[in-house]
């Protein structure tokens, strides 16, 4: 089946935003076995929009629309959905209800512009938005069905998973039931672990393999599809267990959850807490960590600097000698200070070694990490190579999962692809 994606939007067409929902929908259709065959970007233009509904009616057999349900005049999709399939806009009673209650909830009055977001074509059905106040709908223009989503990325997501994507299956004729199973590794590049993975499905296997990079982590991907809920397990559990066997220690998380996630959940889970210090990383370490649910029981405190220096003196450690040196010393013994002086059971240190001279790809770093816990500090000292940013970020999770590994026992200095010893 022929899909085109149709994303709408000034905002999209002149650069100001980044089309990441269009980067999400066809990375999910591809999940269960669908194709994106064009995607097209349009602005909040009428003749420019009814063009490219008429383009992609002429051409794909199923069309997805992102964006242009919203409140304001520039929000044209339903007027130029309803003109392209030659019907009237009408009143959604229901879904006006739908979002009066929503506002009266919030104790608030709906603006009356907002009235334009229950406009449907007449014969649309009707799409549920559980989230929010511009509700999705299909109609047929020139005998190809067109998905119309909201642009809010969190909106439009629910939506393509429980709405969108199984319409367009059971249009495609495919049946069954299908599931993604994902893994989330840091320490091992993409063609490393495509190696290490090569020969793990069987040919012929109703399961495909993938990857995506997204530096520092690395996402392995399992899409299975089955007659039902027994059957995806069957096909799939024994593959998954071979592939936490083949990346083993590497592994960090799994489907929705998050590196910090899981070491928030061990934390919580033992009663223990965490006091954070981080140079050169400007607080990322504690921006993952602390707006997290049931953070406020287990984080103490965050101390950040740019330099050794400041960095001791803001846990409360003597400065002198070669105090401004990193290494895993100075590491593990501004964790000790910083998890005596907070009180907490546990606490994390991360220090950078810049290299000299302008920012560019060969410019490396030299990242120390010490871990407290009231036992023997663990340290280790990793160098990592590729700009001022992939070093923040190379630092920052190599950090995170250093503790990682401690809570679970697991050895902290395993060598990783992105490091140089």
């Amino acid at each position: 089946m022929r899909i085109e994606i149709l994303c709408t939007g000034d905002e999209i067409l002149t650069g100001k935003t980044i089309n990441s929902n269009y980067s999400h929908i066809a990375r999910r259709l591809e999940e269960v076995g669908l194709s994106a065959y064009w995607g097209t970007t349009v602005g909040d233009d009428r003749d420019s929009l009814l063009a490219a509904f008429r383009q992609a009616a002429a051409r794909a057999d199923a069309v997805i629309v992102n964006g242009g349900l919203g409140p304001t005049v520039d929000d044209l999709s339903q007027e130029i959905a309803a003109r392209a399939a030659g019907v009237e806009l009408v009143l959604d009673e229901a879904w006006l209800a739908r979002m009066e209650e929503f506002y009266a909830r919030r104790n608030r009055v709906m603006p009356p512009n907002n009235r334009k977001q229950a406009m449907l074509p007449a014969g649309a059905e009707f799409i549920d938005n559980p989230i929010g106040t511009a509700c999705g709908f299909a109609v047929t223009i020139d005998n190809v069905r067109f998905f119309f989503t909201p642009g809010v990325p969190r909106e439009m997501r629910r939506m393509l998973d429980e709405q969108i994507i199984p319409r367009l299956l059971a249009l495609g004729g495919v049946t069954g039931v299908t599931r993604l199973k994902r893994f989330h590794s840091f320490g091992i590049g993409e063609s490393r672990a495509d190696q290490m993975l090569s020969d793990i499905l069987a040919p012929g296997a109703d399961i495909k393999l993938g990857f995506q990079a997204h530096y520092p982590q690395l996402e392995t991907k399992l899409a299975v599809r089955g007659i039902d809920g027994a059957d995806l397990e069957r096909k799939l559990a024994p593959i998954e267990a071979e592939v936490r066997r083949r990346l083993g220690n590497f592994i960090l998380a799994e489907d929705d959850q998050t590196l910090e996630g899981v070491i928030l959940s061990m934390l919580r889970d033992r009663g223990l807490s965490l006091s954070i210090a981080e140079m050169f990383t400007s607080g990322t370490i504690a921006t993952r960590i602390a707006p997290l649910p049931g953070a406020e029981s287990v984080f103490r405190r965050s101390a950040v600097a740019r330099d050794l220096a400041q960095l001791r003196a803001a846990v409360g450690l003597a400065t002198g000698g070669d105090a401004g040196a990193v290494s895993p010393q100075a590491a593990a013994a501004v964790a000790s200070m910083l998890r005596d002086s907070s009180g907490s059971s546990h606490a994390l240190a991360v220090l950078v070694d810049l290299d000299e001279g302008a920012d560019r790809m060969e410019l490396g770093g030299t990242i120390a990490v010490g871990i407290a816990d009231g036992g023997v500090a663990v340290a280790r000292q990793a160098r990592l190579f590729g700009g001022r940013d992939w070093i923040r970020l190379g630092a920052t999770e190599l950090a995170l999962d250093c503790l990682r590994r401690h809570l679970l026992g697991l050895p902290v200095d395993e060598q990783i692809d992105f490091e140089r010893r």
